[in-house]
Formats: structure tokens, sequence, C-alpha cells
């Protein structure tokens, strides 16, 4: 039976400023492991500590720039365009430009504060 999701639930965010996470799909919200989606909206100079997390993201960047750090080089990812982090890679994401970003991210399996894996 299909399932409506009228809101998403609001997920706390690491980093050095308040980045708004909305999950709409997932272990929060609608009690999903088996993956989530999730609407990210980071301000202008928000990075966030690295990780190495259990789960493989996808990212769809709608609005700004991503810039996405790994131990194979830094992609910045703009408006239209997607990256995709494999599970157990390290990554640190952040938004450099003073216009910030917009992105959905998908997580297969779900994001899980316990799954992330984020540097001391």
């Amino acid at each position: 039976m299909p399932v409506k999701i009228s809101k998403a639930a609001i997920i706390e965010a690491a980093g050095n400023k308040p980045k708004q996470i909305e999950e709409f799909v997932g272990r929060m919200n609608s009690q999903t492991s088996e993956l989530s989606i999730a609407r990210m909206t980071s301000p202008g100079g928000w990075i966030e500590p690295g990780q190495k997390p259990e789960f493989t993201e996808y990212t769809l960047v709608l609005k700004g720039m991503l810039r996405v750090k790994t131990e194979a080089g830094v992609f910045d990812v703009y408006a239209g365009e997607a990256v995709i982090v494999n599970a157990h890679e390290w990554v640190q994401y952040s938004t450099p430009d003073d216009t910030g970003a917009e992105y959905i991210a998908v997580c297969l399996p779900a994001f899980s504060p316990d799954t992330v894996h984020r540097d001391e």
C-alpha cells in the first residue's frame, strides 16, 4: 500500500554552522532502514567533519555548489550535477561559496548516526 509522507523530520547536522536536514524517507521519519532521502540546505562557509560511513551516498545538487573532499581528490559539484560516494570511503562535505547549497542526499542503506563514523 502506498504511504504518503506529508512532512519531513528535522535532523541535527554536524558542522561549524547550522545546516538544515529534512529527512523525508529514513529511519527517523518513516522508519525505513533500506534507504533514506533527505533535502539538505547548508549555508555559505559550512563544513562538516570527515566521515567514513557504512552507507553509499548519492547526492544531487539543486542549487549552489557542494564541495566533496575524498582521499582521491576534491570535487566541486554544481546545481544539476550529482556525485556518488561509496560506503566505507572517507569523505568530507562543505559549501565554501557565500550562497551555500541545496541538495538531495539518498543513502543506501538509510543514514544513521551510528553508521556515519565521523572524525573526532
